[in-house]
Order: structure tokens, then C-alpha cells, then sequence
């Protein structure tokens, strides 16, 4: 028998109905902030754009864009972060195509590479104009953003410490290091190489890193 303290049973239903249709909304709102914003990233080529400009494409408030964002700083992390969980989500599927770990592990530190290139072709102020600039201002942020490419490269190389092939003492820091590395040397245009004037290679850079960890 309930206590006469507790909530009506009734009450408890419509009180978490009447949540989850809010938490829905939310989530709609923030999403269409966040398609807009993307849209004008990709229009424009640049994070040079106003939150202004984000809540007219939106058909929003600004109002509404503040409840959910505190600022652009905060809506080009929230689109910094997505760009991030995408890009794991598919090194992961690409790297799960294959059986043997050590194939695993360098398909997924090869394609991170060439993810984290810059593409002449592709504009991606995300990663050009925002990413620098948080790494100095916000190291933390970037962090969390960063995440999800460390749990997959962390995953990746437990499997292959199963079969021997990893050196002892591997942990998550030498992930957090072969993945910064990667992405320093994408980013830094590939470093090309003064006598040869050739850019860095997937290959190669996936030949460094596993000398660092690999038997």
C-alpha cells in the first residue's frame, strides 16, 4: 500500500509523459540549431557566421537558441563533438570488416589519417578554423570530443594485446598518443618531406606508430 506521502500512481504517469514530450521537444529544437548551423558551414566555407544568421535559418528565437546553447562557442562544440562520435563511428564499421586485430588497428589509424587530412576539395572549418584554436583555448573540451576515437583506439589495441603482438605495458595513454600523432601530422598538411617534397603517406605514418607499440 502506497504511503499517503507518495505521489498518486496517475500523477507519476502524467508527470513522466508529460517529461519525455519535453525532453522531445528539446531535442528537436537543438537539432534544428544545429542542421541550420551546419548549412550555413557548408554554404559558407568558414566559422565566420553570427547566431543570428543560425536562429533565422532555423525559423527559431533567439530566445529558444540561448535556453539551449550559451553562446556560438558552445553550438560549434556540439557540432565539433558530432563531427568527432561520426568520424569513430565510421573508422569503427571500416576496421569491424576485418578478422585479424593488427589489420583492425591499422586500418583504423590509416583512415584516421586520412580523415584528418585537409581536403582541398572539402571545405571543413570544423576542423580548420575551430579545432586549432580550441585545442589552445579549451584543451579539456577537445577531450571529451575527442573520446569516442579514444574508447575505439583503446578497444582495438586491448584485442591485440590477446594475441602477443602488442608490447607489454600498452595502455590508454599510448592510444591517446598514436592518436594524437595522427591527427598532428594529417593536420600539419602531412609534413612533406624537404627532399622529395612528398607528403607523408598513410603507410607511413601507420609504420611509425606501430613500431611504438607493436612487437
Amino acid at each position: 500500500m502506497s504511503s499517503p506521502s507518495e505521489e498518486p500512481a496517475w500523477k507519476q504517469r502524467a508527470v513522466e509523459r508529460s517529461t519525455k514530450a519535453a525532453k522531445l521537444r528539446a531535442e528537436q529544437r537543438v537539432q534544428r540549431f544545429l542542421d541550420a548551423a551546419q548549412a550555413i558551414l557548408t554554404k559558407k566555407g568558414t566559422t565566420d557566421f553570427t547566431v543570428q544568421e543560425v536562429v533565422d535559418r532555423s525559423r527559431q528565437s533567439l530566445r529558444s537558441f540561448y535556453q539551449h546553447f550559451n553562446g556560438k562557442h558552445e553550438l560549434l562544440l556540439a557540432l565539433f563533438e558530432d563531427a568527432m562520435r561520426r568520424a569513430a563511428d565510421q573508422i569503427r564499421a571500416a576496421a569491424a570488416g576485418h578478422k585479424d586485430p593488427m589489420t583492425r588497428l591499422k586500418i583504423a589509424v590509416q583512415l584516421l589519417f586520412e580523415l584528418s587530412r585537409p581536403d582541398p576539395t572539402a571545405q571543413r572549418p570544423l576542423f580548420t578554423d575551430f579545432a586549432p584554436q580550441l585545442l589552445i583555448s579549451h584543451p579539456a573540451e577537445v577531450k571529451i570530443a575527442h573520446a569516442p576515437l579514444m574508447t575505439l583506439l583503446t578497444e582495438l589495441m586491448t584485442e591485440l594485446e590477446s594475441t602477443k603482438k602488442l608490447r607489454a605495458g600498452v595502455t590508454p595513454r599510448v592510444a591517446a598518443l598514436t592518436m594524437q600523432t595522427v591527427m598532428f601530422v594529417a593536420q600539419s598538411g602531412g609534413a612533406a618531406d624537404e627532399e622529395t617534397a612528398h607528403p607523408i603517406t598513410a603507410d607511413e605514418i601507420w609504420d611509425f606508430c606501430a613500431k611504438g607499440f607493436a612487437k
